[in-house]
């Protein structure tokens, strides 16, 4: 089988689920680290690696919020955002709906507006001069409960950024019932956001139900589960509710134990339209150029295989259609003259 790292690498290509904190670099982290000494976050990037080695979810978890409580100014915001886009560049990761959790930010002191702008500064910084388009996804941290959720429905209706356009539900499934966030994704989606929770990633099927019935989902992140109801499956592939699959993070947080057993042949086999995301790639030693590749041996593809895999996200973003037809047709001009003898 060939290498396709390098046809990977210069793939271009669009990211649905990737979260903002997890998405910072050793570089950016250590930084930020160095910044606030009060953290326990190594100020040394190679020590990192140790740091994000997780024993499970749970774990994870705590270490993510460690990582999160060093984001305290505006400035922080900014730097952290621009960092992401400046390294989803060099993957030529051309559009992506990064999650980002404002609740986290504006409970630790940071001042909502200043919130606002810092990632909307970053975001049109990152599109004139690292030619990365960024749109947002709001989401409630489900651990905070609905406090939380009233809140980022607030900040995401009422202070709605230019870039916003889903309404999303992170952390813990396991005692963190979807139905009971209902209230706020109606709020959200009245106001024209996009629905795209957290489901099945560490709990069943039913979860992925309740996401799709109770909160409207578009897309469900990560989905791990479904295969375990095949009307389910069904019930995703009939109308297009794109999965969004992260195969080294669900590894990495035990939620499957062999990567040659992921789901994700299961989903493809099934019409399920799939697409490949990093989650949290440096926590994780990933990067979406890495998951492709993950993907192209699990699904066993080829080039065009590949750029197929890259054209499902772009048919599952919230991008305009004029934004969709073009970066499809840039994945397709770039296979064609990659195959080309």
């Amino acid at each position: 089988m060939p290498d396709l790292h390098p046809f990977i690498a210069g793939l271009p290509k669009a990211e649905l689920h990737v979260h903002h904190v997890g998405s910072a670099s050793p570089r950016i982290v250590a930084e930020l680290a160095a910044r606030h000494p009060d953290s326990k976050v190594p100020t040394d990037p190679e020590a990192l690696a140790d740091y994000f080695t997780f024993t499970d979810f749970a774990h994870f978890i705590e270490v993510y919020l460690s990582v999160v409580d060093l984001i305290r100014t505006p400035d922080d915001v900014r730097d952290l955002t621009y960092e992401v886009a400046r390294d989803m560049a060099r993957q030529n990761i051309r559009y992506a709906e990064l999650t980002i959790t404002p609740y986290s930010s504006t409970r630790r002191g940071i001042e909502e507006k200043a919130f606002m702008e810092a990632i909307e500064d970053a975001r049109k910084a990152a599109e004139s001069e690292l030619g990365v388009i960024l749109r947002w996804c709001f989401d409630i941290p489900g651990e905070a409960g609905l406090e939380a959720a009233a809140e980022t429905a607030r900040l995401a209706v009422d202070l709605r950024p230019e870039g916003l356009v889903s309404f999303g539900l992170g952390g813990p499934e396991i005692g963190v019932p979807r139905p009971q966030f209902k209230p706020y994704f109606d709020q959200a989606r009245a106001a024209g956001l996009h629905s795209v929770p957290h489901a099945g990633e560490t709990t069943g099927p039913e979860t992925i139900w309740d996401a799709v019935r109770e909160l409207g989902a578009e897309r469900i992140g990560h989905g791990t589960s479904a295969t375990r109801d095949p009307e389910l499956l069904a019930y995703l592939a009939e109308h297009r509710i794109a999965l969004e699959v992260c195969p080294t993070s669900n590894l990495a947080t035990r939620a499957v134990t062999d990567l040659d057993r992921h789901p994700v042949k299961e989903m493809a086999a099934a019409g399920v339209l799939v697409t490949i995301n990093s989650d949290d790639p440096p926590m994780f030693g990933s990067d979406l150029n890495n998951e492709y590749a993950v993907a192209a041996r699990l699904l066993e593809l080829d080039e065009r295989g590949l750029a197929q895999l890259a054209k499902n996200a772009v048919e599952a973003s919230f991008l305009d259609q004029a934004g969709k037809a073009e970066l499809s047709a840039e994945i397709d001009t770039y296979t064609t003259a990659w195959l080309a003898p």
